[in-house]
């Protein structure tokens, strides 16, 4: 995959921690150490994103839903 670099500004405890990390052999550079954490950062966001809008689904909505599932499941396509 294509990879872009980017500079980024950050408080000197991060910097820190970051490095503690490196020099601890957890990543090999603070380069990955960030982008792991970008990554997981924006998975948790999709996961919060996706939980938020699956709350707003109704009980009787939620059921014809699975309904509908279980039907194409077993081959019984609706009539159109």
């Amino acid at each position: 995959m294509a990879r872009a670099k980017i500079a980024i500004s950050l408080d000197r405890e991060t910097v820190d921690r970051l490095d503690q990390l490196v020099h601890a052999e957890v990543f090999p550079n603070r380069s990955q150490a960030i982008q792991v954490a970008v990554e997981e950062k924006l998975m948790r966001l999709d996961r919060n994103r996706l939980a938020r809008e699956c709350a707003k689904l109704t009980p009787a909505f939620e059921k014809a839903l699975a309904e509908e599932g279980l039907s194409q499941e077993l081959g019984e396509w609706p009539e159109y």
